[in-house]
């Protein structure tokens, strides 16, 4: 048979040449759809595929977890030294005040200039103060020292607020995604004021007084480092257009901080209420139950697409709902007086407060304009703090006056108030800007 030459065509048609079959390339398969993950947590799954988003919430547990580490730390560290619970009591006040001073306006700044540029200097002068402080102990310096070195601390950024600032901007085209990554924020927070006290307490006791405050202000500026360092998921600083206004002018808001206060109270009373009714180092082990109430309530809500029916009718349905679950408590008080009883109330009680901050959290964003979103994020925790502080007071004085267990009726009746003031007022109704459903 001849050759053919390489020149030739591969086919050539004669009068005796069949025609052959044209060749045809087997389309290429088309790439079945990814499918999503399944489960009762796929949405955290889906989140964290979010490129970035494990490494700058990696920095910012560690920088958060000291959040829950630095109160407790400085009580035993200042008690211990001067043998005065007044003192380390007046000296953790004063720097609870000055966070709520200070902290609007530090957020202020990130919004501004951005998140590593301010966070990291301000962490720093933060640290520093912690620093100064525990110097102050050791040495037995003047009490007045004490006072001024940790007021110093009122810097430390919010890094809470900031997380959620990224979340917001990673995700501003997917209210669900928003609604998942708020509701872990908030787990969160209640896993570090779980576990930092219990940790600030292991090492003063293992280690040495001072151990507390000294490892705190190390896992703080490591995490803020780590956090600042993830630059591909900073939210863009946008451009300045002249004399911003403060979130706090924006409608809607001074109701919603009125809210959140009240909601503090509500977490402040229980708090001391319970350390009194208990009088004991159970009380230690009741409270981390009602904050992993809480965590666990709040994975479980983010779990889920946000329920229907817009965010303020959410937010009132979970106001209603920790009212009635605060009522738990003091009916197990009232009633047997078990132990056993009120631990599970307060297990119950605890998974009211996550959805509700979630909610809340999902509204202040709704309202505050995105080139302010760390500040008014900030705002709400500045309301928080002072209704701790209020609700911490009035749990105080009811225990004293009426006693330990009728001192439960403090954080049903801060509930209440927050649901009437929601109600009321029309939080978060008729916002024209709505960024969130």
């Amino acid at each position: 048979m001849p050759q053919s030459n390489s020149a030739a065509p591969p086919y050539v048609l004669t009068s005796e040449s069949p025609v052959p079959a044209p060749r045809y390339h087997d389309p290429a398969p088309t790439p079945e759809p990814r499918r999503k993950p399944r489960g009762a947590f796929a949405s955290y799954r889906r989140l964290f595929a979010t490129p970035g988003a494990r490494a700058f919430t990696a920095g910012n547990l560690i920088a958060r977890l000291p959040m829950g580490m630095f109160s407790v730390s400085a009580v035993i560290m200042i008690a211990g030294a001067y043998g005065s619970y007044a003192l380390a009591g007046a000296v953790t006040a004063t720097g609870l005040a000055a966070t709520a001073l200070v902290a609007p306006f530090t957020a202020r700044l990130v919004d501004r200039y951005g998140q590593a540029r301010v966070a990291v200097p301000a962490t720093v002068v933060a640290v520093l103060g912690s620093v100064a402080l525990l110097l102050c102990v050791h040495h037995h310096a003047p009490a007045w020292t004490l006072f001024a070195a940790y007021a110093a601390t009122a810097t430390t950024p919010n890094t809470g607020g900031m997380s959620r600032a990224r979340w917001a901007h990673l995700h501003r085209d997917d209210p669900a995604a928003v609604h998942t990554a708020n509701a872990f924020e908030q787990a969160a927070d209640e896993l570090c004021f779980m576990l930092g006290p219990v940790l600030a307490a292991f090492l003063c006791a293992a280690l040495f007084p001072e151990a507390g405050t000294l490892i705190g202000a190390i896992l703080l500026l490591s995490g803020v480092l780590v956090f600042a360092a993830q630059r591909a998921t900073e939210p863009p600083v946008p451009p300045r257009t002249g004399r911003a206004r403060t979130p706090l002018r924006t409608p809607g808001m001074p109701a919603l901080l009125a809210v959140f206060l009240s909601t503090g109270a509500v977490f402040g009373s229980m708090e001391v209420v319970t350390l009194a009714y208990v009088d004991g180092p159970v009380a230690g082990a009741l409270l981390a139950l009602q904050a992993a109430g809480s965590c666990a309530a709040g994975l479980a809500y983010g779990s889920v697409a946000a329920p229907g029916g817009g965010v303020r009718r959410r937010l009132l349905g979970c106001l209603a709902a920790m009212t009635a679950l605060m009522s738990l408590p003091l009916l197990a008080a009232a009633g047997s007086g078990s132990l056993l009883a009120l631990a599970g109330a307060l297990l119950l009680a605890g998974m009211a407060t996550a959805p509700t901050m979630v909610t809340g959290m999902t509204l202040v964003q709704r309202l505050t304009p995105a080139a302010q979103l760390n500040e008014g994020m900030t705002l709400v925790v500045t309301a928080l703090l002072g209704g701790i502080a209020v609700g911490s007071a009035t749990g105080g004085w009811t225990v004293e006056h009426t006693g330990a267990g009728s001192g439960y009726a403090v954080p049903v009746a801060a509930a209440a108030v927050a649901l009437v003031v929601a109600a009321a007022t029309g939080t978060g109704a008729g916002t024209a800007k709505a960024r969130l459903p």
